[in-house]
């Protein structure tokens, strides 16, 4: 087990202003990762992969909101490539791994189970969106954005963009870290 370190994930997916289109589904268009080490007590690298949508496309809504456009996300990887890169780079099947509340979680199930590809994370998962609510003991659930503002620490990057929130979430968990309320 690869304690040392833990993932830190945040994706984007296709998403509409209102439903999805008929045969649309949600689908992942970027994974961003930041690799924390739980030691060291830092950020060590942040990452950004690019994943093809394959039965959905983004929306003009999608791009206001990522930044994320059809045609870069076309120079992406497939999912069942990204998943696979997961494992291997990022040893995801064995290190503990963060996201903030359960989405990134249920989406990646959710399309592992459509495409058949293998689910590739370990057991291990925290959503840290509850526990900064339960290490603010205020009951208040907050999004990343307002959680941010509420630690005083400054959002890095685009915010919606997954290797800037993944990066940022980590700085809300060394945060918790710091005053001994993250969930060992």
């Amino acid at each position: 087990m690869h304690t040392r370190y833990l993932n830190v994930v945040d994706v984007e997916a296709t998403c509409w202003q209102g439903p999805n289109p008929p045969g649309q589904p949600m689908e992942i268009i970027e994974i961003g990762l930041c690799v924390l080490d739980l030691e060291a007590r830092e950020r060590v690298s942040k990452h950004s992969i690019l994943v093809r949508p394959e039965r959905s496309t983004v929306s003009e809504f999608c791009t206001q909101l990522t930044t994320l456009t059809p045609e870069l996300v076309a120079t992406g990887i497939s999912f069942a490539e990204a998943c696979e890169l997961l494992r291997t780079e990022f040893h995801s099947d064995s290190r503990p791994w963060a996201s903030w509340g359960a989405y990134d979680r249920q989406q990646f199930e959710r399309q592992c189970a459509a495409t058949q590809v293998r689910y590739p994370f370990g057991s291990k998962h925290t959503n840290a969106k509850i526990a900064f609510s339960e290490s603010r003991d205020t009951g208040h659930r907050f999004g990343m954005a307002g959680a941010l503002k509420a630690a005083d620490i400054p959002l890095e990057g685009t915010h919606h963009r997954g290797g800037d929130d993944a990066w940022n979430i980590a700085a809300l968990i060394l945060d918790m870290m710091h005053r001994d309320r993250w969930p060992e």
